[in-house]
């Protein structure tokens, strides 16, 4: 479990009652599921100091951010750079509770947010936008996740809707922590945490790009920071009315208050796509309110700042490893209208476990988003035991591999699981191991051909395994394995190394958004 105790960085003492933490004198404040105002809020923070309201700015500011550890546990297993550039994952939290677990009012969640309960909801990610902002201050690129993508949810875990790994590993942790007689804000902040780490290594697996930095806001978050910018520019193509989001539109330009801009991002019933319209919402929101902040001067006057710095203090969770000072020589093509949106694809609808999920390519996935961020070139060369894919025996697809991750590194099982599907063998059940010091592969009756092309990829050799069922091999992962087949780029990927590669549009779900101006969308 990730280190807790840096979660809350108390504040200079303002007359508060003794005793109380960090956590506990910040009451009241969640963060959305709309990741919108997350980026806004970052990227202000970053403009900020570089625009001349200085240095002491900059440590008004750094004094007394909400930050975690989260991140700690992943970096030893990221997949590998090739520059300084900075993927930043935006995540919007869609819970009706404060920082401490507490709920929020039931008036304002139904009237203000407009969002039913305080005890529905829990806590699901319903943003997830991956921000790749370049070293040398190019062209900003950023991938939205649906939230309904259904894959191998981090530490085991099994397969699940992408949005719920947040909420299964902090359910977890709350069950373990609780039987240790952790109560109150303090359970809260370590629960979450564990669910931060999940979502992380989640995302972190599946696109195959390593993650710098992440930024989490939640519903009463997002609403604090749309009454700072309010009104925001927002253009419909087609007007809507929707009674659970409370959208209810005309066609055409429009400046919205606090509680529709909500409405706004969060809509997802009337619209033709679902979710995935409801994700170009957020996309479009990103771009109308930093167009608005730069277009009015914003990012240059400390004392409009203030409002929105104010709220990510309260309202915001960032890693505890982001030096602002170095994100601002990053940031600027954010909020100057550099910047592309897309949307990520699936493969389809089904269902699964009583629920409706998006079917998704994680290899289509992973070799699109590694191609467009100049990352394809580090997967390919990452080390492998031979220099090309190991053949495959003719019962491939009637074998079943289960994989166990032994060796210490989150999402290894899954990231194996995967590019063992790729090369036509049958998915099976991906779990965590005791620690083991080796890779071993095991294999029941009728699985030897594959035992033995699969060991000989890892470079172990194959054994025969007495609880090993016909047809099925069992791969558990030890230190220092390889995976099998490192994810390739698409075919038209011809480009330098560390450079992007051309992709078609038609790649995406749906159209991109630029930033830049006030897109109208759906």
């Amino acid at each position: 479990m990730p280190d807790i105790t840096r979660v809350h960085r108390p504040r200079p003492t303002t007359g508060r009652t003794p005793g109380r933490t960090a956590g506990a004198q910040r009451r009241r404040r969640p963060g959305p599921g709309a990741a919108a105002r997350i980026a806004v809020c970052l990227s202000s923070a970053a403009i900020m100091v570089t625009s001349g309201t200085g240095w002491l700015a900059y440590h008004w500011l750094n004094n007394g951010l909400i930050t975690s550890s989260a991140l700690d546990a992943l970096r030893k297993g990221a997949p590998r750079k090739l520059d300084d550039s900075v993927n930043l994952l935006l995540i919007g939290l869609d819970s009706r509770k404060d920082m401490d677990g507490n709920d929020l009012p039931k008036e304002f969640v139904q009237q203000e947010l407009h969002a039913g309960s305080s005890e529905i909801g829990g806590y699901n990610t319903n943003t997830l936008i991956l921000m790749h902002i370049p070293a040398d201050g190019g062209k900003v690129t950023a991938f939205s996740i649906p939230r309904d993508d259904y894959v191998q949810v981090a530490g085991g875990r099994g397969e699940h809707k992408i949005k719920e790994a947040y909420g299964i590993a902090k359910a977890e942790a709350q069950d373990t922590l609780s039987a240790q007689g952790v109560k109150g804000a303090e359970l809260e902040h370590r629960s979450r945490e564990a669910g931060r780490e999940a979502t992380l290594a989640t995302v972190q697996d599946f696109l195959g790009v390593p993650i710098d930095h992440f930024a989490e806001v939640n519903l009463l978050g997002f609403y604090d920071i749309a009454k700072v910018v309010q009104p925001v520019p927002v253009c419909l193509k087609n007007a809507v009315h929707d009674r659970y989001s409370g959208a209810d539109f005309p066609a055409g330009p429009q400046k919205l208050n606090a509680r529709q801009a909500l409405a706004f991002v969060r809509q997802r019933h009337g619209l033709t796509n679902g979710d995935l319209d409801r994700t170009h919402r957020q996309q479009a929101f990103i771009s109308s309110v930093t167009h608005k902040l730069k277009s009015q001067g914003v990012w240059s006057d400390l004392d409009k700042l203030q409002g929105l710095f104010d709220v990510v203090k309260k309202d915001v969770v960032i890693d505890d490893r982001w030096n602002i000072l170095d994100f601002a020589q990053q940031a600027p093509n954010l909020t100057g209208g550099n910047a592309e949106f897309h949307t990520l694809p699936i493969a389809g609808f089904a269902n699964r476990k009583g629920e409706a999920v998006n079917l998704v390519d994680p290899v289509k996935v992973r070799a699109l988003v590694q191609s467009m961020i100049g990352q394809a070139h580090a997967a390919a060369a990452s080390p492998s035991p031979s220099s090309s894919s190991p053949p495959v025996p003719a019962d491939a697809a009637t074998t079943v591999v289960d994989v166990r991750n032994a060796s210490g590194t989150p999402g290894a099982a899954a990231a194996e699981s995967r590019a063992l599907s790729a090369l036509g063998y049958r998915p099976g059940r991906i779990a965590n191991a005791p620690a083991s010091g080796h890779t071993s592969v095991l294999h029941g009756p009728g699985a030897e051909a594959a035992a033995r092309q699969i060991a000989a990829a890892l470079g172990v050799e194959p054994t025969a395994g007495r609880a090993v069922p016909a047809g099925h091999v069992v791969v558990t992962l030890g230190p220092g394995f390889k995976v099998t087949a490192p994810a390739r780029p698409s075919p038209s990927a011809k480009s330098k190394a560390g450079e992007p590669s051309p992709v078609s549009t038609d790649d995406f779900q749906g159209p991109s958004v630029k930033m830049g101006g006030v897109p109208c969308v759906d």
